[in-house]
């Protein structure tokens, strides 16, 4: 647990939750012109660190395996429609700030681009739970690009932080939304990343000693 977080462990379930008003149409297109602003020219790649590695929403021209520095991958947004329902929430991931990240980045075709992104934007943005940042990204033929990424707002109420083992193993034991459990959600990206030799190691050790709790 990080130390600047507040004590998790009192942490009530299930939380109070506000994911605030769901963005339209015109919002969800100004801040995908926004973003698309900001990028500094060439092609435009995508990091892919959960459910993108396995479910892709676009095509892509180029696909590598990479890894950014200065976020990490954690269950720390709390989901209330596809992995969890309001009375029993579930997570999903998103890039907190500190560490490191493996995934995979894809190259976008430059022919269709506004309408790959905004089918991702409306994946990944129907409510302001995640900042669209441009990260430093490192592909795996050594070279580096400026990919976007998804990266989560701490200050929102949706952000559930870094969860004690106890809390986190309960949501995974019984969460379940409309795409389908957390537990699933954890499984299917955990086996995606090891099919792709980018395993990560401290979540599948907090996967398995959530389940031992549970067992115990």
């Amino acid at each position: 647990m990080l130390a600047s977080e507040p004590d998790r462990w009192t942490v009530a379930y299930p939380p109070r939750l506000d994911f605030g008003q769901q963005l339209t149409e015109e919002q969800l297109h100004h801040s995908m012109r926004s973003t698309l602003s900001r990028h500094t020219g060439g092609p435009v790649w995508l990091f892919a660190y959960g459910s993108l590695i396995w479910r892709p929403e676009c095509t892509a021209l180029e696909r590598q395996r990479a890894r950014v520095h200065g976020y990490h991958r954690g269950l720390y947004l709390w989901s209330h429609e596809h992995r969890g329902t309001p009375q029993t929430p579930g997570l999903v991931f998103g890039l907190d700030r500190g560490g490191s990240c493996s995934g995979f980045a894809y190259r976008l075709d430059d022919g269709n681009l506004q309408d790959s992104l905004m089918a991702l934007w409306r994946r990944e943005m129907p409510y302001p739970a995640y900042r669209p940042h441009w990260l430093n990204c490192r592909l795996h033929d050594g070279s580096k690009v400026q990919a976007l990424g998804f990266v989560l707002e701490r200050h929102l109420p949706c952000y559930a932080g870094n969860l004690p083992d106890t809390l986190l193993g309960e949501i995974l034991a019984c969460a379940k939304g409309r795409f389908g459990t957390t537990r699933d959600y954890v499984e299917q990206t955990l086996q995606a990343l090891r099919t792709y030799q980018m395993p990560d190691r401290n979540l599948e050790a907090r996967f398995k000693r959530c389940h031992s709790l549970r067992q115990g």
